[in-house]
């Protein structure tokens, strides 16, 4: 097991020079994937990733401007990486857009969190930037009862 960071690393040989959608297996959404990667271009970041505001157990912290500034344990923990006058915390949804410039600032080895990845360069004045995707729907899939609740919602959505 390489963790996000550490599989995307070793399968770097496989990207073109164009910005890529990096989608975590284990959840469903109807993120306008293409009004994402639109946002990215335009923000020229290194990495764009997708966050809701919505309860979570860990949070991703970005400034006023949506450029990641920490991760923080719950909604009271503390920034991890830099300060900011107005941090809002936002979950993130395991899905990104990201420059193939990342692949040579990647330093980690082995097995390692992308969002550590994303931590560090950010600390380092690298553009990481929020696409928010409150209006979208979203569901983690990792447990069973996710996949049952899904599949309710889903079905109330194309019902109604």
């Amino acid at each position: 097991m390489l963790d996000t960071g550490g599989g995307l690393k070793k399968a770097a040989w496989f990207f073109s020079d164009e910005p890529f959608i990096l989608h975590n297996v284990d959840v469903i959404s109807t993120i306008d994937l293409e009004r994402m990667r639109q946002s990215h271009l335009q923000t020229q970041a290194l990495a764009t990733v997708a966050v809701q505001e919505r309860e979570t157990s860990r949070y991703l912290l970005f400034d006023e401007n949506g450029q990641l500034c920490g991760r923080r344990a719950g909604r009271d923990g503390r920034p991890e990486v830099r300060e900011a006058p107005r941090v809002r915390a936002l979950a993130f949804s395991g899905i990104h857009i990201i420059s193939p410039r990342i692949f040579s600032m990647m330093t980690e080895e082995g097995a390692f969190s992308i969002i550590d990845c994303y931590l560090r360069l950010a600390a380092q004045g690298e553009k990481i930037v929020s696409f928010r995707a409150d209006q979208y729907y979203w569901r983690d899939l990792g447990r069973l009862e996710s996949v049952a609740l899904a599949e309710r919602e889903l079905k109330e959505n194309t019902e109604a």
